[in-house]
């Protein structure tokens, strides 16, 4: 009887258990929650697979990979990533130094100007710097003309190190950004305290603002590291093998899936490490910061020192923006005629299309997690949105191939279902359309719609929302009525950048577009593969002055 007793009781608590977590799971799907839950499993589905991958081997394909060039690649990848991240570190802390510190001819427009290398997209500026630089370019060319000689001094610009000089000046600026804040508010007041102490501006910058700024510096060559892992436009430009292009040859050229997935699956490894090294670094971002430290007064820089850093900010700002984008304007005057028909037309409404579609669902997607939550900021809520946006930190191959993998298998899964059903054939109902390049857009993409968002809900405080529930106002009329018209500014900065971002994104497009859904970016990747600089640039120039438009608003942020 005791027996019996015992077995009942642990059936219920059995059966007490199990409708406990089943009217928890229910009560998630049925709640605002629901929604971030849903994108963060989305989100997880192409890491998951590409992970996954190593339980089906490549066979012939991978074992040629291993024995031919995989070593080989991923030294290439690791130098590469070392030496832009030092490279960016080295020239967007000193900029920031100078331009926040110190007081020297022009300095009010480099503070701003430095940041315009971020307009435009990395391997526009490799294909502009081939152009110029190369040994038939148009430098080389009159060097050898006035000098009537081989230039055997000039350095090669096909090279590790060109892939380098060209990274680091598209992406400087993100440490230059973050570095520039972190001496704005500490290192004028640290310079002065080092000095009292008896050092003098190099040791006290050494010794002491740069330790403190040091949290900000890390962060900002993260960013840069994951953006050199995650490019191929630039690598593919200069013919410079990474994981990047070896994923994107074994999937197009060798035809092999499962072997891109494995590569894939190596990166996402390095990316995730790095990751979680910068969660460390912000975890230990304790300094003290000052709104005082920003009203200090600036040092002056006189004689000889103030020309010597106004002649680097500008050579900065030239080789960085100026001369690219003139180089653009000049190969785009020569080729306006004869490329600007009806063809390119369809590029520029395709890029529009989808960067209008892609900007509208991320920002809405967006707009639903924060609103959610705000409504439940519960551990399960925190988790599903910050899994939801990782997704800025996968490169765009890896994300096309993880997203390509499951998409197939759908695709097959419903042929097979319906010819078993209805004995019809359907062949690809889901491959090849813009359905998967929105949601590889979404993943990728829904940081940056979700930060500017997110930022903008942090300031409504919750006395509002009290005061609306007491007017009878609940879920989504509170939303409608009293969250969107104070948001519409983080929405409108949130709509812009996912709009710009999105019509400079290669990888993305290129592995997953429909078939003739090319666009501007897929134009130029189209054109300079095949050497033709002058036709890439009338495209280029359109993402360029699209690229100017978030700059500016990040530049109008900061001076606020």
């Amino acid at each position: 009887m005791r027996g019996t007793l015992n077995v009942k009781s642990e059936n219920r608590n059995t059966r007490d258990g199990f409708s406990h977590s089943s009217s928890y799971v229910f009560r998630v799907i049925l709640s605002w929650r629901f929604i971030p839950v849903l994108v963060a499993v989305l989100v997880l589905v192409p890491v998951g697979t590409v992970i996954l991958s190593f339980l089906t081997p490549a066979g012939g394909v991978w074992q040629h990979l291993v024995e031919t060039i995989l070593l080989r690649v991923l030294l290439n990848t690791f130098w590469l990533a070392l030496g832009v991240a030092v490279c960016s570190a080295l020239l967007g802390v000193s900029l920031a130094w100078f331009t926040a510190v110190y007081d020297f001819p022009g300095r009010n427009i480099f503070s701003w100007g430095l940041l315009l290398p971020l307009a435009i997209p990395a391997y526009v500026l490799a294909f502009v710097t081939l152009g110029l630089f190369d040994f038939t370019g148009p430098v080389q060319t009159s060097l050898r003309s006035w000098l009537g000689a081989e230039l055997f001094w000039f350095p090669n610009v096909r090279s590790r190190m060109g892939v380098i000089v060209v990274m680091t000046l598209s992406f400087y600026p993100y440490v230059y950004l973050l570095a520039r804040n972190a001496f704005l508010t500490q290192g004028k007041r640290s310079l002065e305290a080092a000095q009292s102490l008896g050092l003098n501006r190099t040791q006290g910058f050494l010794k002491v603002a740069l330790p403190m700024a040091r949290p900000w510096i890390a962060s900002g060559v993260m960013l840069v590291s994951m953006e050199t892992l995650a490019d191929f436009g630039t690598v593919a430009v200069f013919n410079y093998d990474t994981l990047t292009t070896a994923i994107y040859k074994a999937w197009f050229s060798m035809f092999s899936l499962s072997a891109a997935s494995q590569l894939a699956s190596l990166l996402i490894v390095i990316v995730f490490a790095l990751i979680v090294i910068e969660q460390q670094f912000r975890s230990r971002m304790r300094y003290a910061e000052t709104k005082q430290s920003s009203r200090a007064p600036l040092i002056i820089l006189t004689g000889w020192h103030s020309w010597v850093v106004a002649g680097f900010a500008s050579a900065t700002l030239f080789f960085a923006f100026l001369l690219p984008i003139t180089q653009l304007f000049i190969w785009a005057t020569h080729t306006f005629a004869e490329e600007f028909n009806q063809l390119y037309l369809g590029f520029l409404w395709h890029s529009l299309i989808l960067s209008g579609l892609a900007a509208l669902l991320i920002c809405s997607v967006a707009l639903l997690m924060v609103y959610s939550a705000r409504r439940h900021p519960d551990m399960v809520t925190r988790i599903a949105v910050r899994i939801a946006t990782i997704g800025y930190a996968l490169p765009g191959v890896v994300l096309a191939v993880g997203i390509f993998i499951p998409i197939a298998w759908l695709d097959n899964w419903f042929s097979k279902m319906a010819m078993q059903l209805f004995s019809i054939e359907t062949g690809l109902l889901i491959q090849g359309t813009l359905v998967v390049m929105l949601i590889a857009y979404m993943i990728r993409f829904l940081a940056v719609g979700h930060n500017p968002i997110d930022s903008a809900m942090q300031r409504i405080t919750f006395n509002i929302d009290e005061a609306a529930m007491g007017l009878g106002l609940n879920g989504w009329s509170m939303l409608k009525r009293v969250h969107l018209p104070i948001l519409k500014g983080g929405i409108f900065t949130a709509v812009t950048l996912v709009f710009v971002d999105v019509m400079k994104e290669m990888p993305v497009t290129l592995m997953t577009r429909p078939f003739g859904w090319d666009t501007l970016a897929v134009r130029i990747f189209e054109m300079t593969s095949e050497g033709e600089w002058e036709q890439a640039a009338l495209p280029a120039v359109a993402l360029v002055l699209a690229g100017l438009i978030p700059i500016a608003l990040l530049t109008r942020q900061a001076e606020k």
